[in-house]
């Protein structure tokens, strides 16, 4: 990646010196903020910046001319950031300790990025902004000369200039400042607070000035000195400094009233007295300064008023700036400005009914606030009805079905879509902000086919709600990939106060998401201009609003009204065409002069002559002909509309195509200054002109303004930044969804109970198979080892891949599916990406596409991304079939994506992570990657909240630079969605000429808010008899007419419009459905009547009628009918054999479920290039052939919408040649326009149930096709007769008769080829029209000359170079034959399957090649062994290590504990405390503490109290108090009285709604009219009364209640009863007794500290040993025996394997300094056995496993006692001599089987006969005259030394040589001097052991050995 340490350092100009400051040179540099916490928060920067200096050295050599003027430094982070109250209320680590590979850090790329941990609100200025420009200096500040030129220029590059320049930031934060420096700081900043369209901007700029010494102090001494300054000319300017000050405090407030209000109030506290004070002494101080000030006054208490009261908590609680006297109108005479754009919790109340007017059709409106509140009103109710309703039905549903979820999620709700169990999982960086990937659960919505679905589209409004919609959160879909949407996950986008509100949401929580279907964006645009948009600034008011028919020609007309319209003339006229009079009718030229017809020239006139100009334009009429004139008309005089104030010309098209058409058009006589605003356009001629392609050309960025582009790249590289950092979040939580984590990444988040358990599996786990390098613990733990995945994964039929089932469909036509076309209007390509100024961009996405690879390398033990999903595992491991793989990742698929997690109790019961069912292991994985999630995302959210802050600054630059190129353009062309989104920019923009194209496809609210006030002239065209605007409630649409456009409605009211009258497309009888049934009338082309006949038919124009049904499609309101689908689909099929192209047909239908049917139906091969639509998205195109399916069939006779005529008049007019129709035309006929229709075509019997195919060669030949199945008859477009053709070949075509290709130049001859290959006269086996192979491949016999076998070989192939495919002939040694083939090597390991003698002595089948391996298979006998407990071993005779040590015994105990839970520890004797979470509570508090330990008594006094009686006693004593007997007198929800008794909580019945529950004979008095119930809260249970008293007396308890200790239960379920006040007493009293048997089981906590006192001494004494040999093992004793909590049995545990690891520790020691390496080795391999039974997590010393242990303990100790017998004999060359008898012994100690003790005693006799034929000494004595000597002598040891031929001999005394003497034996050299012995001379070891002389302590200590043989 780039190197990101630099950062801007650029200075202001040159002469701007003057500061205002009283210093001298630069002046002082402002101090950064941040402190201790800015410099430690930037070590993180500084170690990056450092990391990269290495990859970037090179690159930044190159730029470094470029970056001359930059500073270098890293930035600090700012601030004292404190964790708060937000902090809390995520879930922190599990284990104390970061996990190893938490520890170390991804140092790879982004992933080892820094994450803040928390921050503040706005945009974290402090300790932050002020570094970006260099971490040595202060940026320079602004100076007064800059200001002053600065207060000159527009607002919003004031705006722009003071939030993004640091120098304006240093200003603010200086402390002393001249009186005239403050006044113009205060002009410049209240003249950027005018600039109302750069919200975040603005935002960013009040939070500096907040922030500032200027608000603190310099400007409150200011105003104080106001009071005292006497200065004529200051004080004559303190009006409008006063107003200007006003308007900075106001802006302020109202953007952070939390944190500013303090502030503020003590700014106008001292503004009062200063004003005050002015008028006093005779300055006129204007009223309205006075009145801005009392309303300051008024909201500044109105804050503080709500601060007291605790309702004013953070920035974010604008609301708060409203006050009671707003909130109390009538709503119908409430301003529709204040009505808040998203729906309100209160609007989804049930009795909630919004106040509506109709939009007037027939009527004037009588003022504009009327008109626009009508418009407002309706269109939010048209996105808000269907999201109230939805959820009010959903809710509903909810109370009804109890809350069944399965039951909710299969129900269908009319007006929403739901998704449940939805979670955020990620953010992700786009350029409008931050956006979220959630993921929902797809289970319900299998059937979805998500590529046509309307579901989740882009801009679509969803709701977010995780409790009962009590509150909710919006956002918006930003982006949809249906391969996304399959898995459940899609990317939306917060609202801005949902996003606040998101950050006190727990990250983790789960919410139900609703969609509506509703276009959001386009509305929240809309509304939000129809709330801007002012009376007086409404043009065009007098026809919109009053409807007045008398239009006057454009204003700009009245001024010079002289036309030339010789450019658009015809060429022949163009010279003779003069200047005219426009106004003057007669002086305009010919319509033949122009190229128009008189309907069109009548059209022509009125848009050039009239301020508003309606044309309709039917089918075909040419009315975009006609536009494209009149946009060239006004384009070529723009003199007289655009002289005075320059501004271009808008189009507006509702869809992109007749947006593209325009504008191609337009290019054709203007070749530059278009620019092309809106979704994404399919024209190349106007690429160079969107603006997106604009913004980035090359010198774009030269014509900017500097503050623009000092703006841009200031935000920008902080942008980057904060991506930076977002992203490594966002690439680790991305990272834990796309495969299986290692596990040292989840560590910090699994208990450290479960972390050992993790790492000891059980034995029969095979320890070898995960201990290597490429293994992944996980994944083995979740079952997904690849040679144990066959095994446990079932085969299952419908197992196959989730994305093969969407493959499937590769190989179909590609239908631009409805969704598409619908996102493609809704996407607005607005101009820029995240990184649009970057060269690098694909270097630097290289670059983190490496990076991920290596994070997901890193985290990942298995990426279900990579194309090949190879898990960890060893090549052999991996060549298994593709098919298991896949297995595989399906199942990986399936687990990552369910939402059920273990719960926290759940987990705290799982004591064996390894004894879990493979379901609960991903159940508790699950859990453990949503911890690891959790903490992610909360660290996460400072960044995020930067992030959008950042990118709305970003915004609102990029908007000024659109502006710039707008107001730039001749032409600008928008989507009625772009012109909505860019409503803000237009009104800037001020285009004085509308042009609206499909104006009558266009909501009015729509058209209102894309016209400015500067708007002079506006042309609709459009035809309100086609398609009619969309509203999302049919409600709104016929009875308050939103559906009609602008256009229709004033067509309508009367004003003049012009209907083009001539259609230049349809044959004539296509166009007679039209006229009149449609239109009244409507002429025709000549040109229409040269169309040729359709080949292959009979008729151009036929209906074919049908009953067949149709079928509803499961999701959406849509359908299809396979009869007609099918029918289509074979006539298109004929129809392309009849030489058509694929290009010249057109299928429409009326539904998109017929969309999908037809899909199915039409493989690419065949329709590849045919057009498929549905009528709606076709309006404005043609084709030559156009095939109808209309669809509607049913039995109730409905036509949906094919009643609407205009509808219809789509359908019906797109063909220009040919049109087949395909529907019920007896259901249809109920409908008066289809049955005039029907009428006109049977004038011409063109409607029937049968469509008469013909043959072109053969006309006699005809067929009646009524189904699909009827075009068999013509199989390739003829007819049946054979075509009998000749071809080249000479062989006659095949086929049938075939109107296409009648030459046969395309014919491939399928007859067999009659050439020769070879010489052997071979003929070749291919077809006639394929190329002959060029080697003969017919096989023939030849022998093969290496083994004489005769095989088929190739013709042309040597047979020297054949394998021989013979079965081996030969045998192998052990006598079976060879499996191979002749031609290659035989096998080395023969498979035949024989009887094996194993080695522990049974005998099983298994591969021959066993017999002579050293390897043998698993012995798989069953073990049958008794174990110590008394039940039978399950384990196998391998498992058990043939009976050495036995699988533990896998027998629950399930014994009652006192706690009256079941003991859940695996067979044992003594249970242990229980483990379980207490269940012991009060009404008070609840127990923490694990089930098995004493609770501590609640000392709270005792709650039980009612009106008659009350108990005095402590919670936990037995009550003073007997049970109230009196009825409670409260009423349940329902209404009705209680059943339940004083003092006691409410049953949650009722006797009459609940009769049947409460009246259940259980006891026998419960249907007793006066019965009175309790519940008990344990479970839920009713019982009645008098009844449950008796229960629990004590004189209802039977004799094993007497001697048992337990809690009473529930008569019903069993659960024991704990929390109840009635029966407290009886509960406290058998809690008493409850904790007095805990304490005895776990022992007095004096017996157990002493007991843990003398383990941990007993381990520290073997501290020496401990530490080397045993050192994991020896940290763990030491964490165990520091444990707060420990019982009895866990010190019994600790006991017993600190005594096992001390033994193994010493025979450990032996084996390093006593053994032979061979000897050692396999030694250290049986002690390494040893310790994984002794570390087992299912070691709990049970009988069986301490004398398992204790045998092979022993045998272990004899074997070490051999080896160093073995080490010695070495020492002494005797190991030839004593061979055989260590061997017998070895032999022994090693055989199969458990050590007896009976093995135990021969051993060690044969021990003593080897000792007696060799001493082990080797002085020639025996052992027991050595040991006499020895003690004869009473030396302890270190004093015997031998000479150098070794000679034994002592030295008394210290034990060291302080004499030299001679060998009385050899006479060598003996003893020595210093305590030094001479050379040769050593100590005698095989005397008495020791291995150092004697002469010092250390030495002498030494030679005491701890392993006593």
């Amino acid at each position: 990646m780039e190197s990101l340490n630099l950062r801007s350092g650029r200075r202001g100009p040159q002469n701007d010196n003057d500061t205002g400051q009283h210093e001298t040179g630069q002046g002082q540099r402002g101090q950064r903020r941040g402190g201790l916490h800015g410099d430690k928060s930037r070590e993180p920067e500084v170690r990056r910046r450092a990391q990269r200096q290495g990859n970037n050295r090179a690159q930044s050599q190159g730029n470094s001319q470029r970056d001359a003027d930059r500073q270098r430094g890293g930035r600090g982070r700012g601030g004292s950031r404190g964790a708060g109250d937000e902090r809390q209320r995520f879930g922190s680590s599990r284990n104390e300790q970061p996990g190893g590979a938490e520890r170390q850090g991804m140092r790879t790329g982004g992933a080892g990025i820094g994450v803040r941990k928390e921050g503040h609100t706005g945009d974290r200025r402090e300790g932050r902004d002020e570094k970006r420009d260099g971490a040595g200096s202060a940026p320079r500040k602004l100076g007064y000369k800059t200001l002053e030129d600065l207060s000159k220029t527009e607002p919003s590059v004031v705006a722009i200039t003071l939030s993004s320049n640091p120098g304006f930031q240093a200003l603010l934060d200086e402390t002393s400042m001249r009186p005239d420096l403050i006044q113009l700081v205060c002009l410049v900043l209240s003249k950027a607070f005018t600039a109302r369209t750069d919200r975040s901007t603005l935002q960013h700029l009040a939070n500096i000035i907040k922030e500032s010494k200027f608000l603190d102090t310099t400007l409150l001494h200011n105003v104080g000195g106001m009071m005292s300054d006497s200065n004529p000319a200051r004080r004559a300017q303190y009006p409008q400094h006063l107003e200007n000050i006003l308007a900075i405090l106001s802006e302020v407030v109202s953007i952070f009233p939390a944190s500013s209000v303090n502030k503020v109030s003590m700014l106008v506290a001292m503004l009062q007295a200063s004003i005050s004070t002015l008028r006093s002494s005779g300055l006129d101080i204007p009223s309205k300064i006075e009145d801005q000030m009392e309303n300051m006054k008024g909201l500044i208490e109105h804050l503080q008023e709500k601060s007291r009261e605790g309702t004013l908590h953070t920035d974010k609680d604008t609301y708060a700036l409203l006050t009671n006297g707003d909130a109390n109108q009538e709503e119908d005479q409430e301003d529709f400005r204040n009505i808040p754009i998203y729906p309100t919790p209160e609007e989804f109340q049930e009795d909630h009914r919004p106040f509506l007017r109709p939009n007037l059709t027939s009527q004037r409106y009588t003022n504009t606030h009327l008109y626009l509140d009508t418009h407002f009103r309706l269109l939010r109710e048209d996105f808000v009805r269907p999201l109230r309703e939805g959820i009010q039905q959903l809710v509903q549903n909810q109370m009804d079905m109890g809350r069944n979820d399965k039951r909710v999620k299969v129900k269908r709700f009319d007006d929403i879509r739901v998704y449940f169990d939805t979670r955020l999982v990620v953010p992700k960086c786009t350029h409008t902000g931050l956006d979220y990937i959630v993921q929902f659960d797809v289970q319900p919505l299998k059937f979805v086919r998500w590529q046509n679905s309307k579901r989740l589209l882009f801009g679509s409004l969803v709701c977010l709600s995780h409790d009962n919609f009590e509150s909710f959160l919006y956002a918006t879909v930003s982006d949809r990939d249906p391969k996304n949407l399959q898995k459940g996950q899609v990317q939306i986008t917060f609202t801005n106060e949902s996003r606040n509100m998101l950050a006190r949401i727990p990250t983790d929580q789960l919410f139900l998401m609703v969609e509506t279907t509703a276009y959001f964006e386009a509305y929240r645009y809309v509304l939000e201009g129809l709330k801007e948009q002012t009376e007086e600034d409404l043009p065009f008011q007098r026809y919109i609003v009053e409807c007045s028919t008398n239009v006057d020609p454009p204003a700009y007309l009245r001024r010079k009204n002289v036309y030339d319209l010789s450019p658009v003339a015809k060429p022949e006229h163009k010279t003779s065409i003069r200047p005219f009079n426009s106004l003057k009718p007669e002086a305009w030229p010919d319509k033949e002069q122009l190229g128009l017809d008189e309907s069109q020239m009548k059209a022509f006139q009125l848009a050039l002559t009239k301020e508003l100009a309606i044309i309709q334009g039917p089918p075909g009429t040419g009315k975009t002909y006609v536009g494209l004139k009149i946009a060239q008309a006004l384009l070529t005089n723009e003199g007289l509309w655009n002289n005075t104030n320059p501004a271009p010309m808008l189009i507006v098209c509702y869809t992109n195509h007749a947006l593209d058409q325009f504008l191609e058009g337009i290019h054709k006589f203007l070749n530059n200054g278009i620019v092309r605003v809106g979704g994404r356009s399919n024209s190349e001629i106007l690429k160079k002109f969107n603006l997106r392609e604009l913004t980035h050309s090359p010198n774009f960025k030269r014509t900017l303004p500097p503050h623009l582009r000092t703006a841009f790249n200031q935000i920008y590289r902080q942008l980057c930044d904060e991506e930076r950092e977002l992203k490594a979040q966002a690439m680790k939580l991305e990272c834990s969804l796309k495969g299986v984590m290692r596990e040292p990444f989840l560590q910090r988040f699994i208990s450290q109970r479960h972390w050992k358990s993790l790492h000891s599996p059980p034995v029969e786990e095979s320890l070898e198979s995960w201990n290597g390098k490429n293994t992944s613990l996980m994944m083995k733990w979740l079952g997904l080892e690849l040679t144990n995945f066959q095994q446990r994964e079932p085969e299952t039929a419908n197992g196959n891949n989730a994305e093969e089932a969407i493959e499937v469909d590769d190989d179909l036509i590609a239908i631009a599916e409805e969704a598409e076309l619908i996102q493609a209007e809704r996407m607005i390509d607005d101009g820029w990406t995240i990184d649009p100024r970057a060269d690098g961009d694909d270097k630097k996405k290289e670059n983190f596409e490496e990076t991920v690879e290596e994070v997901e390398e890193m985290m990942l033990a298995m990426n279900l991304e990579k194309v090949d999903v190879r898990a960890e595992q060893n090549e052999e491991a991996w060549q298994i079939q593709r098919d298991q793989r896949r297995k595989m990742k399906n199942k990986i698929k399936r687990e990552l994506g369910k939402s059920s997690v273990m719960t926290e109790e759940e987990e705290s019961y799982v004591f064996d992570v390894w004894g879990l069912n493979l379901e609960d292991r991903w159940r508790l994985y699950r859990l453990w990657v949503t911890h690891y999630r959790i903490e992610l995302r909360t660290n996460a959210l400072e960044s995020e909240r930067a992030y959008q802050n950042t990118a709305d600054r970003l915004a609102d630059v990029k908007r000024q630079e659109y502006l710039h190129v707008l107001k730039k353009a001749k032409v600008i062309g928008m989507t009625t969605t772009g012109a909505a989104k860019f409503r803000a920019i237009l009104q800037n923009v001020r285009p004085c000429l509308v042009v609206v194209e499909e104006a009558a496809e266009v909501l009015e609210a729509h058209t209102i808010t894309t016209l400015s006030n500067a708007c002079q002239h506006l042309i609709l065209i459009g035809d309100h008899q086609q398609l009619r605007p969309s509203a999302t409630v049919y409600d709104l649409a016929k009875n308050f007419s939103l559906e009609m456009s602008m256009f229709e409605r004033l067509v309508n009211m009367g004003l003049p419009y012009v209907r083009l009258n001539y259609q230049h497309r349809m044959r004539p009888d296509i166009a007679r459905l039209l006229t009149p049934h449609i239109y009244s009338e409507l002429e025709n082309h000549p040109s229409v009547f040269e169309y040729e006949n359709i080949k292959g038919l009979n008729t151009n124009l036929f209906f074919l009628e049908h009953n067949h049904l149709e079928e509803e499609i499961r999701d959406g309101k849509s359908h299809q009918n396979s009869h007609e689908a099918k029918f289509v689909v074979a006539l298109c099929k004929y129809l392309l054999l009849q030489d058509y192209k694929p290009e010249q047909i057109t299928i429409l239908t009326t539904y998109t479920g017929q969309l999908h049917c037809l899909r199915q139906q039409m493989p690419a091969s065949d329709f590849s290039g045919v057009k498929v639509h549905v009528v709606d998205k076709y309006q404005g195109e043609e084709n030559d052939i156009i095939l109808l399916s209309l669809v509607r069939s049913n039995p109730q006779g409905k036509v949906g919408f094919l009643n609407i005529p205009n509808r219809v008049c789509v359908a019906l007019s797109r063909a220009k040649k040919g049109l087949y129709c395909i529907g019920n035309s007896g259901i249809l006929s109920r409908v008066e326009l289809w049955s005039n229709i029907f009428h006109t075509l049977r004038e011409k019997k063109q409607v029937g149930k049968a469509l008469m195919l013909c043959c072109q060669n053969h006309p006699n030949r005809q067929v009646e096709a009524i189904s699909a199945e009827d075009f068999k008859q013509a199989p390739e477009g003829g007819c049946t007769q054979p075509c009998q053709f000749r071809l080249d070949c000479g062989h006659v075509c095949t086929r049938v008769c075939h109107p296409y290709d009648p030459k046969h130049k395309e014919f491939k001859c399928l007859k067999k080829c009659e050439k020769t290959l070879c010489d052997q006269e071979h003929k070749c086996m291919r077809l006639c029209h394929q190329e002959c192979p060029k080697k003969c491949p017919i096989k023939v016999e030849k022998i093969i000359p290496q083994c004489q076998d005769t095989q088929m070989v190739p013709c042309h192939q040597d047979p020297q170079t054949f394998t021989c495919q013979v079965p081996c002939k030969k045998l192998l040694p052990c006598g079976h034959p060879c499996d191979s083939v002749c031609g290659k090597p035989c096998s080395t390991k023969c498979i035949a399957t024989v009887i094996l003698k194993l080695r522990c002595g049974h005998s099983q089948q298994g591969a021959c090649f066993y017999k002579t391996s050293k390897e043998q298979p698993e012995c798989k006998a069953p073990c049958k062994h008794q174990l110590k407990c008394g039940h039978g071993c399950r384990g196998t005779c391998s498992k058990c290590y043939q009976g050495r040590f036995h699988n533990p015994c896998a027998r629950r105990c399930e014994r009652l504990l006192i706690c009256s839970h079941k003991c859940m520890e695996p067979c044992t004797r003594d249970c242990p405390p229980c483990r379980r979470p207490c269940e012991n509570c009060c009404v008070h508090s609840n127990c923490k503490r694990d089930c098995g330990q004493p609770c501590a008594p609640c000392i709270e006094p005792c709650a039980w109290q009612c009106p008659h009686q009350s108990c005095s006693k402590l919670c936990h004593e037995p009550c003073d108090r007997l049970p109230c007997t009196q009825p409670c007198k409260e009423n349940l929800k329902c209404g009705h009285p209680c059943i339940g008794l004083c003092g006691d909580k409410c049953p949650s019945k009722c006797r009459l709604c609940d009769h049947e529950d409460v009246a259940e004979i259980f006891f026998g008095t419960e249907d007793e009219p006066e019965a009175r119930f309790i519940q008990l809260e344990d479970c839920g249970h009713i019982f009645e009364s008098t009844a449950m008293d008796q229960w629990m007396s004590d004189a209802n308890q039977g004799p094993e209640e007497q001697v048992a200790i337990k809690l009473k239960e529930c008569p019903r379920c069993k659960t024991p009863i704990r929390k109840n006040l009635r029966y407290g007493s009886h509960i406290n009293r058998s809690l008493a007794e409850i904790e007095m048997v805990k304490k005895k089981i776990n022992g007095r906590q004096s017996d157990i500290d002493e007991k843990r006192g003398t383990l941990l001494n007993q381990w520290i004494e073997n501290l020496n040993i401990g530490e080397i040999y045993v050192q994991k093992e020896y940290m763990e004793i030491c964490e165990n025996l520091k444990k707060t909590y420990l019982t009895a049995s866990d010190l019994w545990i600790l006991e017993n394997k600190i005594d096992f690891l001390i033994r193994v520790a010493k025979l450990l020691k032996v084996q390093k300094e006593k053994m032979l390496f061979t000897d050692g080795y396999m030694f250290g391999q049986s002690v390494q056995q040893f310790m994984s039974w002794l570390n087992n997590t299912n070691q709990k010393f049970t009988d069986q496993q301490v004398f398992d242990l204790q045998r092979e303990l022993q045998r272990l100790s004899l074997l070490a006692e051999l080896n160093v017998r073995c080490h010695i004999a070495d020492t002494k060359g005797q190991t030839g001599k004593m061979h055989s008898e260590v061997e017998d012994i070895r032999h022994a100690l090693e055989m199969p089987g458990q050590f007896t003790e009976q093995d135990q005693l021969n051993v060690k006799e044969a021990m003593k006969s080897l000792d007696k034929k060799f001493p082990v000494t080797g002085l020639g004595i025996s052992e027991e005259e050595r040991k006499m000597i020895v003690s004869a002598m009473k030396m302890p040891p270190g004093h015997w030394h031998k000479c150098p031929n070794g000679h034994v001999y002592i030295i008394t005394e210290c034990g060291g040589a302080n004499q030299r003497f001679n060998c009385p034996d050899c006479k060598a050299s003996i003893g020595g001097v210093n305590h030094r012995l001479d050379t040769g001379n050593q100590v005698a070891t095989e005397m008495d052991g020791s291995q150092y002389s004697a002469w010092s302590e250390a030495n002498n200590l030494r030679n005491f050995d701890l392993q006593d043989f």
